[in-house]
């Protein structure tokens, strides 16, 4: 057996009857598709139901599995500590995905943080579920901070270990959609937040769990969603398999999205082994990015793949660029893969005879020094892309009136302390975030007096 059956659904706690007490009426829809999602789930009796919740314990980088042998909970925090769960965990399949994932270095586990209280996103699922069904042990797994290809995955993972078992399990990915599409709502409105609604309603609704990969991080926080990973899991627990969707319902009158599907698994398709596809897309952009990159970033490129293959740096090259080997300046290597931030290290002044050289040692750093990542392995280097800045040198500013986040960057100091904002960054809009996110890399404290420089750049795709 394999994973039988995927099941998208929110988690408001105000949708059981004891916390909402009248409220839940507002959301008499999503009720009722629940009750039908349970209903579905009751049908399969499934001998465990996994379960992906964005509010158990969640780690940059590293996917949280619940260890143990299972937990317990109730709503008492909303009011209700008469409705309680006491759930088992299916401890041989927990263990077969963290023997598999040991086996790859995938960074999925047990470990860290032992949490034996369930979690809301678990126990309004279960609330549901355990009305029609109550058999079945459970898998509670946690999202992380680390790619959306990461997160697929992991559902990968979870679909191979559940067949090599047999075991009869469905998935269910507890998440919500936007939580500003009202102004009226707890969160507030923004604009991206009914876009997002509307783009991940259309891609369920499909089946198109492609496409999901092309939700761009800035946007998707905008949006303040909190299910799209979850989302992302359960459709690599799908991958390679056809689906027949039934998409139950939409809401947000309470200025949060509540989105319910299901997903029905059919026969193999090799077309829907979508993780292989968008790499093999971004592969095909990274060799075009070459391709087409001036003189910066090939520099930076070849830089970067002589030290990852070999861990040889190289020489600045005959036949660059005059400016290349006359200027001096700071320099900054930014390098992506599959979308997300691998590596950014650069220099504020110029620290080499010349850029050339400064490029050179800043790609061999990002790739391999940058300590909010693992240094980057010889089978990355095909989905990589590559910026390199250039800066000018930094110039004093009164105020932050002088700053414009879209031209300039941003150098905020206090003492020795130090923090530095390359300018047009996605998600950063105002000159406001920018300082702020200066302050947070320098480890300055708001309220200690700053100094503000800002610098331009010359961006080299």
């Amino acid at each position: 057996m394999s994973v039988i059956a995927g099941f998208m659904v929110p988690h408001p706690p105000m949708i059981v009857p004891a916390v909402g007490r009248g409220s839940e009426v507002e959301v008499e829809e999503t009720t009722k598709a629940y009750e039908r999602v349970a209903e579905e789930i009751a049908e399969i009796a499934p001998e465990t139901i996994i379960i992906s919740s964005p509010h158990t314990v969640m780690y940059s980088d590293y996917f949280h599995i619940s260890p143990g042998r299972g937990a317990r909970g109730s709503f008492r925090d909303f009011g209700a500590p008469e409705v309680s769960f006491d759930e088992e965990y299916d401890e041989e399949l927990v263990r077969e995905i963290c023997r598999m994932a040991d086996e790859c270095h995938f960074r999925a586990g047990t470990m860290g943080e032992r949490d034996q209280n369930l979690d809301h996103a678990t126990m309004v699922p279960l609330y549901f579920i355990r009305q029609k069904y109550k058999g079945g042990k459970i898998i509670r797994v946690g999202l992380s901070g680390l790619p959306l290809t990461e997160h697929y995955a992991l559902g990968m993972m979870i679909q191979q270990a559940v067949s090599k078992l047999g075991r009869r399990a469905v998935y269910v990915a507890s998440g919500d959609l936007s939580h500003k599409l009202q102004d009226y709502g707890p969160y507030g409105f923004a604009p991206e937040g009914p876009v997002y609604d509307e783009r991940i309603m259309d891609v369920m609704g499909r089946g198109a769990f492609g496409e999901l990969f092309d939700f761009d991080e800035a946007f998707c926080e905008k949006a303040a969603e909190c299910g799209h990973r979850s989302f992302v899991i359960m459709a690599g627990a799908l991958d390679g398999m056809s689906v027949k969707v039934e998409k139950h319902s939409h809401q947000d009158v309470t200025g949060v999205g509540y989105g319910i599907c299901s997903f029905f698994v059919g026969e193999h398709d090799e077309s829907r082994k979508f993780l292989d596809a968008y790499l093999d897309r971004q592969a095909e952009a990274s060799r075009e990015q070459l391709e087409h990159a001036d003189e910066y970033v090939k520099l930076a490129w070849k830089s970067l793949e002589s030290y990852i293959t070999s861990h040889k740096t190289i020489d600045v090259p005959d036949g660059l660029p005059s400016e290349m080997l006359e200027q001096q300046a700071g320099a900054f290597v930014s390098i992506h893969e599959n979308g997300a931030l691998r590596g950014c290290i650069g220099t504020i002044l110029p620290t080499t005879e010349c850029v050339a050289q400064e490029i050179i040692d800043n790609a061999v750093s990002a790739s391999t020094r940058d300590p909010r990542f693992d240094p980057i392995t010889p089978e990355e280097i095909p989905w990589l892309e590559i910026n390199v800045d250039v800066l000018s040198e930094p110039e004093d500013i009164d105020s932050p009136e002088q700053l414009d986040v879209k031209k300039y960057g941003v150098i905020v100091s206090c003492g020795s302390r130090r923090g530095l904002l390359l300018p047009d960054l996605d998600g950063v809009d105002t000159v406001e975030q920018q300082i702020r996110i200066a302050m947070q890399k320098g480890g300055i404290r708001e309220g200690e007096k700053i100094k503000l420089q800002r610098f331009t750049v010359t961006r080299h795709k």
